[in-house]
Formats: structure tokens, sequence, C-alpha cells
């Protein structure tokens, strides 16, 4: 069932836009939805070039000085990581940025066994191997009593990370660097984003030129692009400016990166990031160690990270074969839960379930049924597990209210990681339910399409098309435009992709375009001819040197009876037929 959700436009306010900045009647009523209806505002979005100094972020300076003071005096320095794609490439960037002024700098990433974030045991081990300079990134915020023993053991401290500090307000004694402290004006950014202003400062404390750092954007773009930051303001800059970066790498790593998940670099955009290059850096972290995924984008050497890209690749394959295992018991359990009663939340659990895995599935199942989800790997007696949240609720609220039944947790509203016993996994279902039952109301568990514009067939061209690219990169907090026609028809609709995908002609307003539709086995879920109100992404397509507008196929449902522009169906007017966008590539969609 589909809600479609078409906010109020200013006629005048589109109008002033396409006057004042030139652009066409479609691309004002986005801006305007989009709540860009100033035209100074909308014109800052379109440029995308969101800049703020140095020394408007609080610490950085600071750290930067003991950071090469630390290198001058030749102490022995450790860069501490994470296991995803952000952690990663925030250790490969300072790693560059330090070994460019001649550090003698070392790494260390733990594994998903050993847990997220820097341990007592690990601040131990260092402290024996001679670390003199421990600089956390992507982890730390939280760890108090971690900093405060690495300390205690004679190591200097800088912690540079992204995520919520803890409740009670406590923080490391340390130097620190992070958006959220300070008041610096994009408090989103990711963790690599912040190790690139960190190295920025480095460098201006060294007397060199701060756009040296810059030789690392591709990696900033691919890590913004990889943990889901709203793709707003500054992060919006940084990813465009990054794309551009990453299409001329002279990287090795990210070259081969690309050949194994047949990407032409020329035409990689921010879906190619998501589904070809992420998904295979995070797989060395997920099933094994991440450090591979570093030593690739590390080496200088084409035939190696040749090699390491296949590798990756390998365990990438490994990774959706573990994901199809555990998502296709998780939904047999789903099936049974929805055949009695049906909860708000779903706590689903498998023995030996792979924890690196579980999240994803978790977030593929928040996607289908639009409600959290928590997977818990039971292992002997104890159970870890990994949930995500559907927007609008508080998931790390949820955790905290069902704290009883909990050995320990942690995360934020969106995404989080618990551990029980085994025996408590029925109570923390109950309970969790019990929680989103007050949290989420029927009607939110609906999925809803926000729609952008209201078109005409006639419309619907390849000038718009490229005028629409525009608005990219699109993510969290700017979402893929969505078009809508109301009152047209599909015809002519004929499987394609092996039965898989459909093709159909739309008709609306006295104009017809070639349609596809993703993911429907052929079919379109609503009759031949039949008015519907129907919303599509509009993308230029590139096929063997030809470029032509495309239109995908988002939802479809029958024209509701009473229904208005300015009304959303009711539930039980109208079934929904909705289709998965693709990828950027069919290549991507085979291999991702």
């Amino acid at each position: 069932m589909i809600r479609f959700e078409i906010p109020d436009c200013d006629p005048a306010s589109i109008a002033r836009l396409r006057d004042e900045l030139g652009v066409s009647d479609a691309l004002a009523q986005v801006l305007v939805r989009r709540g860009y209806e100033d035209p100074l505002r909308a014109r800052a979005f379109l440029a995308a070039d969101e800049h703020h100094e140095l020394e408007r972020f609080a610490g950085l300076s600071d750290a930067a000085a003991l950071m090469l003071a630390a290198t001058s005096a030749g102490q022995r320095i450790t860069i501490h990581g994470d296991y995803d794609v952000d952690g990663v490439c925030s250790t490969a960037l300072l790693l560059r940025t330090l070994r460019k002024l001649g550090a003698n700098v070392d790494w260390y990433l733990p594994d998903r066994a050993e847990g997220y974030g820097l341990s007592e045991e690990t601040v131990r081990r260092l402290a024996q191997r001679g670390t003199d300079m421990l600089i956390t990134v992507d982890c730390a915020i939280t760890a108090v009593e971690e900093v405060a023993l690495a300390r205690s053991l004679g190591i200097e401290v800088i912690v540079s990370d992204h995520h919520l500090p803890r409740a009670d307000g406590k923080l490391p004694a340390a130097p620190i660097v992070h958006p959220l402290l300070g008041g610096y004006p994009c408090r989103d950014l990711c963790a690599a984003a912040v190790a690139h202003k960190l190295a920025q400062a480095t460098l201006v404390a060294a007397g060199r030129d701060p756009h040296e750092a810059d030789d690392d954007l591709d990696l900033v773009a691919l890590a913004t692009i990889a943990d889901v930051v709203p793709l707003l303001g500054e992060n919006r800059s940084i990813v465009r400016r990054g794309l551009r970066a990453l299409a001329a790498t002279g990287k090795p790593g990210l070259r081969a990166l690309m050949a194994v998940a047949r990407i032409e670099p020329s035409k990689l955009n921010e879906r190619g990031v998501a589904f070809g290059l992420a998904p295979r850096i995070n797989a060395a972290g997920r099933l094994y160690r991440a450090d591979a995924a570093l030593e690739l984008l590390l080496t200088e050497d084409r035939s190696r990270a040749a090699q390491i890209a296949h590798e990756l690749d390998r365990a990438n394959s490994e990774r959706r074969q573990a994901e199809l295992t555990i998502r296709l018991q998780a939904e047999a359990q789903i099936a049974q839960l929805r055949d009695s009663e049906d909860p708000h939340a779903y706590v689903l659990a498998g023995e030996g379930w792979h924890r690196g895995v579980i999240g994803i599935v978790a977030s593929r199942l928040v996607e289908c049924y639009r409600r959290p989800v928590v997977l818990v790997s039971l292992e002997g007696e104890s159970a870890r597990g990994s949930g995500r949240a559907t927007e609008g609720y508080d998931l790390l609220a949820g955790l905290t209210a069902c704290a009883e039944h909990l050995v320990r947790y942690g995360g934020h509203s969106a995404a989080a990681g618990v551990e029980l016993r085994r025996e408590g996994v029925d109570a923390f279902a109950a309970a969790l339910d019990a929680h989103a039952k007050q949290a989420i109301g029927d009607e939110d568990l609906l999925e809803r399409e926000r729609v952008d514009a209201l078109l005409s067939g006639e419309q619907l061209d390849m000038e718009l098309a490229e005028e629409l690219g525009r608005l990219a990169p699109f993510g969290k907090g700017n979402p893929a435009v969505s078009l809508m026609l109301t009152g047209a028809s599909l015809r002519d609709v004929r499987p394609m992709g092996e039965g898989k995908h459909a093709r159909f002609t739309i008709e609306s307003g006295g104009a017809h375009a070639r349609a596809v539709a993703f993911g429907n086995d052929g079919k379109l879920g609503v009759a031949e001819g039949e008015p519907v109100d129907a919303t599509f992404s509009l993308e230029v397509n590139e096929w063997k040197g030809v470029s032509e507008p495309r239109l995908v196929l988002r939802h479809v449902q029958p024209v509701a009876k009473g229904a208005t522009l300015k009304s959303c169906p009711q539930p039980d007017q109208a079934q929904s037929t909705l289709f998965p966008l693709p990828p950027p590539l069919a290549a991507v969609a085979a291999r991702s």
C-alpha cells in the first residue's frame, strides 16, 4: 500500500524561481517542494560549493600542532580506525598525510570479533608495542575509560570522531576533533571528512599548502556516500568534488576496484559508489579483516592492487550469499509473525547468523516491511544483534526502554547494536514491540512516496533529464526526484531481462514515452489502459554510445475515486505496486 504525499506548492514561488534562476517549471517545483523557494538558497543549493574555513572547527589547530610535534620528535604514532568504509578511508587518509610529513606512523584496525571502537585490550597492546601517540578516527568519542587508561600508560591521545557522545555528557580527557562539539557549521561530516580537515590543519601547521590533502578527496567522497550522511551543505560539495576526483583518481587500488565492479570511471556517480565500490570495501571487514581494504587504498603496486580487488570481489560475493541465506530465514520468521500478531517491531534470531551481515539484512527488511528490525545471532548462551529503524522511530530510545533485557547496547536513532542472553530474546522482542506500538501509528507502517513535481507527459524529455542532474548527488537528505503523472495509462507491456523486469509505454496528456520497471517479474500490477497515478524517476540512460531519457517506474496505482492532487489516497481506496529503483549500471546490479 502506498500513500502519495504531495506538498502544497505556491505558483508564485515557482514562477519566481523559473524567472530568476532560468530553470524549468519542473525543476522549480522540485526546489519549492524541498524548501528552496528563496532564489538565493535555491541558487546556493544548485551550486553545491559550500565550504567552511578550518578556523571554524574547534580543536582542529591544537590537535594538528600536537601531531606535528610528535612527527618532528620521531615519536611512534598509531592511527586507530574502524572496519567499515568510513573508518578505513579515514585511516588511509591520515596515514598518507603523516607519511608525507615524514612521520613514524602505523595503524590499527579492529575486526568484528573484537567489536567496534577502542578497547582496553587494544590500548594495552599498543602500549606494549611502543605507541607514543594514538590518533583515533571514526571512534572513541565515548571511550572515556579507555582513553584514561592510554594516558596512564604514557600514550598521548587525540580523538577524531563523528558519532554521538555519551548521554551522560562525559568526554575523553584528550584533545577532541568532532563536528558536533564547538559549533562547526556542517554537523553531519563523516569521519573521513573530519580526518580530511585534520590533515589540512596539520599541513598548515607544517607550513604547507592545505590543498595537498585534496589528493584524497576521492576517499572522502567514497566514505561520505558509504556512511549515508545527509548529502546537504558541505557534504554535498564534498561528494560533488570528490566524485570528479574519483573519476580521475591515480590510486591503483581504486582503479582496480572499479575494474572488478565493471564501472567506467568517467561515468561513476553516487550510486556506482554506493552499490559498486562501497560493498566490496566493506566486505573485507564484514567477513574477515579490514586490513586488505586498507592495503588496497594505500598500495602503489598495480599488480598487488588488482590482486586485492579480486579478493574483495570474492569476499563480496560471499557476503551476498550469506545475506541471502539469512534473509530467507528471517522472512520465514516474519511470515509466521504476520500470520499471528504482526508486531510493530521485528526481533528475529538465528543460530550462527554472521554478525558482519545481519545489519545489511536488517536494513533490507526495514525497507520491505516498514518496521524497526533487530536481527540477532545466537552463539552459545549469548546473542548479539544489529538493528535498523524506520524513519521517525528512535531505535536507541527503544533499546533504552528495553535495557533490563539487554547486557549492553549502543548506537543512534537509526541503527544500533545489542548484546543479550539467549534466553532473553523473546522478552526483548515483546518489550521492543510494546515500545514500537506506542511510538508508531498504524498509518506510519504504510509506504509513503513524497512527490516532487506534477508533470504532463510532454515535459518528460532529454532536456529535463539533464536539468534534474543539477540536483545530484542524491542520497540521504536529498533523495532522487519523484515525478508524478496523474490519469496516465500504461500500454504495450513487455518483459525484459529474462523476465525479471518490464518495458512499456506510458501515455499522458496526449504524449507517449518509453519507460521501464525493475524487479517486477515482467508485470506492472495494473491493467493496460487503466487510468493510473504513477511516479517515476527521469534519468539520462547511456547505452552503446547513445544517450536518451529514461523513465523508471517507482510506484503505480489505479486512480483513486474522489482523490485530488492535494490529498493522499486513503489506504482502502487503491492497491499499489512498488518497484525497486535500479542500481546505476546493469553490471553493478549483477555484482553488488
